[in-house]
């Protein structure tokens, strides 16, 4: 695939870069915005494209704010051209009068942004430019309107049928077993040896989701873990000295890491497509595979303890499992949804809550995050569709007998 790319970004280079080009110095981006929106030539597009996206990557903090500014003052809808618009449409429903009101009602930036996208390399620019976008309203609300452009233009281009699921190995490129180890997440690696034993041996899996027009980027991986039974400790799975079973040995999948790669896709969702693909992809390899679990963190536990004004210090075993337990099955947000980010995630895809574990994390991340508990999620593929149903017509929490029993049995020790 990177092949591929690098053949189509060479005849798409070849063919604008051998026009003659106009001199753009001096001129300023806004300009040069203004130009792209109005030419009607494809060469002499992506020439512009090309210089917007070069002085949008040499600008300072204040120069990107500035261009920000630039987009939502002077590239969002005209209200009073989409009100027309639309009374014409309401008057006359025809093609031509809906066509006019959907040309009124799209901002210009977006079509700015499709236009910036002509150049190769250009979609991995455009997603660095959310990222710088997203960090700048936080103190810039008025940018968001920006974002919800971008963002929407990204769901679209990041479609899963435009995905392509790749196993990632110790033989994987260099560059790419790189990126995983940089923008791994959950469990830090520290080293390349670390990262082999993530990868080599035969009861490891890596699966990465990867775009066309980003092929040596991932957008988003999952580790696996093939085992007996069902762990109750990443301390053992990621063990330096553990025996090794062969693959055709395990019963068990063990989901126990999901790293999202790129902070400019914030908000565009793979993980509940990249789990699916793997479990559908793992069954078909190895078909005595029984049981699909994760081994996941409980990142909101402390945070909530401490807002409920509860202690968060260490705890024996049983007391442990049972404040976790509780917190996941009734912590809640506003709007009814699961406290915490992880169970929102996989409840969200059709898990349910296996188990509650204490003393499973004992880094300092899981420590400061949970006091060391985690959970497994199980994937029951014959329940997966009824309990994503369930999750997403009213926030219902499916959970084990036995992690129902522990929510209820630190209930009556608070009362």
């Amino acid at each position: 695939m990177s092949f591929l790319a690098d053949l189509l970004n060479t005849v798409f280079e070849r063919r604008y870069r051998g026009a003659s080009e106009p001199d753009h110095q001096g001129r300023s981006i806004d300009e040069l915005c203004s130009d792209l929106l109005s030419s009607s030539g494809e060469v002499s597009g992506m020439v512009l494209a090309r210089h917007i996206l070069d002085s949008y990557a040499a600008m300072d903090g204040d120069g990107r704010h500035a261009f920000f500014t630039y987009l939502t003052d002077h590239l969002g809808i005209i209200p009073d051209e989409v009100s027309s618009a639309l009374e014409a449409y309401s008057a006359e429903p025809s093609k031509s009068t809906y066509q006019h009101f959907m040309a009124a009602s799209e901002p210009r930036r977006q079509e700015l942004a499709r236009r910036l996208n002509q150049v190769p390399g250009a979609t991995k620019q455009l997603v660095e430019m959310r990222k710088d976008l997203l960090k700048l309203t936080r103190d810039h609300p008025q940018l968001a309107v920006v974002d919800l452009d971008l963002r929407h233009l990204f769901a679209s281009w990041f479609n899963l049928g435009f995905l392509v699921l790749r196993p990632i190995s110790w033989q994987s490129p260099a560059d790419i077993l790189d990126k995983i180890i940089a923008y791994e997440a959950v469990h830090a690696i520290h080293s390349w040896d670390d990262l082999r034993r993530r990868l080599q041996p035969a009861d490891r899996r890596c699966f990465g989701f990867f775009h066309p027009a980003m092929p040596d980027e991932p957008l988003i991986f999952v580790e696996v873990a093939l085992t007996k039974g069902i762990p109750a400790s990443v301390q053992g799975l990621l063990a330096d000295e553990r025996d090794n079973i062969a693959a055709q040995a395990a019963d068990t999948a063990v989901f126990y890491s999901i790293s999202n790669c790129q902070a400019g896709l914030a908000g565009i969702s793979f993980g509940n497509s990249l789990i699916k693909q793997v479990v559908a992809d793992l069954s078909r390899e190895l078909p005595n595979l029984k049981t699909f679990v994760t081994l996941s963190p409980i990142p909101g536990l402390n945070r909530w303890l401490e807002q409920a004004g509860a202690p968060t210090d260490a705890r024996d075993a049983e007391q442990q499992r049972k404040i976790a337990a509780h917190y996941l099955l009734t912590a809640k947000r506003p709007n009814g949804a699961p406290y915490d980010p992880v169970a929102r995630f996989h409840l969200g895809n059709g898990a349910l809550i296996h188990a509650v574990h204490a003393g499973a994390d004992l880094s300092e991340n899981g420590l400061a995050q949970s006091g060391g508990a985690m959970v497994n999620y199980l994937y029951d593929l014959p329940l997966i569709s009824q309990n994503h149903e369930q999750f997403a017509s009213a926030h219902t929490v499916v959970a084990s007998a036995e992690v129902t029993a522990l929510s209820a049995a630190a209930q009556l020790q608070d009362t």
